[in-house]
């Protein structure tokens, strides 16, 4: 049930942090993988660690906030691959911390169009395959920050917020292809954007103040879930958000 031999998945944003630990968990369960971010370097330096796990690994450079650039990296999966089965929509910035009155255009637009925007720019283009080949799976990365608030951060609260409805609503319109679109809700998990947000001397404090289980998540936690998703075992489960925080959410 949990076998993905022979599947192909597009990750985006996934050389490091979250993105990172899906492509080894979906890795290790036999999927092939195409890594796609504005970094084609980090793509490749992760294409060729995951290609060791046994599994075709393909690098893309790819900005999920332009079409055409989404367009280009379908066919080049199809080209190279041959079909694309599962769809995570993980890339997406922080942006930068400020109050709403002191945020530009430019510093709202940077953050929505990434994390909302990319996920229904890649989602339309990569369901048009899908529906070919006769269903398919998409996992979007959103955050416990689509149902709690956190101050000086409203952009992405807006946009994983928004990315929890977009979910729903692909959801719903897909599953007469035998779509189904989930996703998944972390809360404070160790990678390179939440090591921006905070200090290392401050992890221990948060953990302890926000985080009933009293430490931080790491990516690797999280391919268990990445591997149910992307697999037979979610047939029949569309439209769900899963959140992993440690129980932080009901602190």
């Amino acid at each position: 049930m949990f076998d993905l031999s022979g599947e192909v998945a597009v990750i985006t944003g996934g050389y490091s942090g979250i993105g990172k630990g899906i492509a080894e968990g979906l890795a290790e369960a036999g999927c092939n993988i195409v890594i796609c971010a504005r970094n084609y370097e980090r793509c490749v330096e992760s294409c060729k660690k995951i290609g060791k796990l046994g599994v075709k690994a393909f690098p893309l450079r790819c900005d999920v906030t332009k079409s055409e650039e989404i367009e280009n990296l379908v066919h080049k999966t199809i080209k190279e691959m041959g079909r694309i089965d599962i769809l995570v929509n993980n890339a997406g910035v922080e942006g930068k911390e400020k109050p709403i009155v002191d945020m530009s255009d430019e510093e709202w637009d940077y953050v929505v169009n990434t994390n909302l925007k990319g996920a229904f720019l890649c989602s339309r283009a990569v369901v048009k395959e899908m529906i070919k080949q006769g269903g398919g799976k998409i996992i979007n990365v959103a955050s416990i920050t689509a149902f709690i608030v956190m101050a000086n951060v409203s952009a992405y609260c807006a946009s994983k917020g928004g990315l929890v409805q977009l979910t729903k609503a692909m959801a719903l319109e897909f599953i007469k292809y035998n779509i189904q679109v989930n996703a998944i809700c972390p809360g404070y998990f160790s990678t390179p954007m939440s090591r921006r947000l905070y200090k290392p001397e401050m992890w221990s404090k948060i953990a302890r103040r926000n985080v009933p289980m009293g430490r931080i998540g790491k990516p690797e936690e999280l391919k268990g879930t990445a591997i149910y998703l992307a697999s037979s075992a979610t047939d029949f489960m569309t439209g769900s958000c899963i959140v992993i925080d440690g129980w932080q959410l009901i602190w």
